[in-house]
C-alpha cells in the first residue's frame, strides 16, 4: 500500500488503473480512522478492484470555534488501519495542496443542509460538499462509501451528485457501534470515562424512539417526546437537536410514513455527537 501526497500522484495512479480496466472504489476520511471507517475499506474492497482512502482534516468544514487544531491525527496508526482493511492508496494531502491562498470556489446544496447539524454549524456542509466534490475530481472513483451515522452528509451527497451529474455510485453503509451501543466516532476519544459512560444515552434514547415506532406509533411529537425524555434524564447531556425528517429532503415531517430519519446531536461534557436510526415505514 502507497501513501501520496500531492493530486498529481493520484491521478496518475488511478488513470493507471483505469486502463488496465480495474473499477475503483473511494472512502473519504479525516483519518484517525475506527472500525467504523475500517468496515467502509472492507465493503470498497469487496465491490472494487483497486480501494483509495483519503485521510485529510478539512479546515473549511469547521466553524472558528470548533475543534480544527486539536482533531485527532495519527497517520501512521491510519496507515495500519487501511493496510489490514485492504486499501491500495492513501491520498494524505496537505491544506496547501487541496486550497491555494486564492480559492473562492465553494459548493452549496441549498434546503438540505440549514436543518439538524447545518442549523448550529451553518458553514460545515459547505465545507464538505467542496471537499468531497474536489476528491471525486481528483480520484475519479466508480464507486464512494460513506457511513450513515453522519445521515444528513450522506444525503447530502447523494443530492449533489444527483444535481451535478457527478458519475459515481454512493454506498451508504450501516453505522458501526460499541458493545454498548455508543456509535464509533473519532470525537469519542474526547470523553472522559464519566461522560463515555453517559454517552450511551443517545444509543438508548433512539432505541426506544424505534421500538415505539415498531408498536405502531405514527406521531412524530410522541416519538421526539420520549427520546428527549430519555435524553435528558442523563445530567451530562445536553440536547442540541432531535429530529425526525424525511431521508431524502431532510424536511420535518408530521406523520411516520415513508423512508423516514430520526437523528440525535448532545453534548456529552463539552464533546457534541450524533447519531441516529431510518426506517423505511
Amino acid at each position: 500500500m502507497e501513501i501520496v501526497k500531492t493530486i498529481e500522484e493520484v491521478r496518475t495512479t488511478v488513470k493507471k488503473w483505469k486502463i488496465e480496466g480495474k473499477s475503483v472504489g473511494f472512502v473519504p476520511t479525516m483519518g484517525y480512522l475506527h472500525q467504523g471507517h475500517q468496515s467502509l475499506i472492507k465493503r470498497a474492497c469487496q465491490e472494487n478492484e483497486k480501494v483509495v482512502v483519503s485521510i485529510f482534516v478539512n479546515p473549511t468544514q469547521f466553524g472558528p470555534n470548533e475543534d480544527f487544531s486539536s482533531y485527532p491525527r495519527d497517520i501512521d496508526r491510519d496507515s495500519e488501519v487501511c493496510s489490514i482493511a485492504g486499501a491500495d492508496l492513501i491520498f494524505h494531502p496537505e491544506t496547501e495542496e487541496m486550497y491555494d491562498s486564492f480559492a473562492c470556489t465553494y459548493v452549496n446544496v441549498d434546503g438540505l443542509t440549514d436543518k439538524l447539524c447545518g442549523k448550529s454549524r451553518p458553514t460545515h456542509f459547505r465545507g464538505v460538499c467542496t471537499v468531497v466534490s474536489k476528491l471525486f475530481l481528483i480520484v475519479n472513483p466508480d464507486r464512494a462509501y460513506f457511513g450513515q451515522k453522519d445521515a444528513q452528509q450522506l444525503a447530502v451527497i447523494k443530492r449533489m451528485v444527483r444535481d451535478l451529474n457527478f458519475d459515481i455510485e454512493i454506498v451508504g453503509c450501516p453505522i458501526i457501534r460499541e458493545e454498548d451501543g455508543l456509535a464509533k466516532s473519532s470525537r469519542n476519544t474526547y470523553l472522559s470515562v464519566e461522560e463515555r459512560e453517559a454517552a450511551t444515552v443517545l444509543n438508548r434514547a433512539l432505541t426506544q424512539g424505534r421500538v415505539l415506532i415498531s408498536e405502531g406509533e405514527k406521531s412524530v411529537d410522541k416519538v421526539k417526546n420520549l427520546i428527549q425524555r430519555v435524553i435528558e434524564a442523563e445530567p451530562l447531556a445536553r440536547i442540541d437537536y432531535i429530529e425526525v425528517v424525511d431521508f431524502e429532503t431532510i424536511e420535518p415531517i408530521s406523520l411516520l410514513e415513508g423512508t423516514v430519519l430520526v437523528a440525535v446531536a448532545s453534548y456529552i461534557g463539552k464533546t457534541r455527537l450524533i447519531d441516529n436510526f431510518i426506517l423505511k415505514i
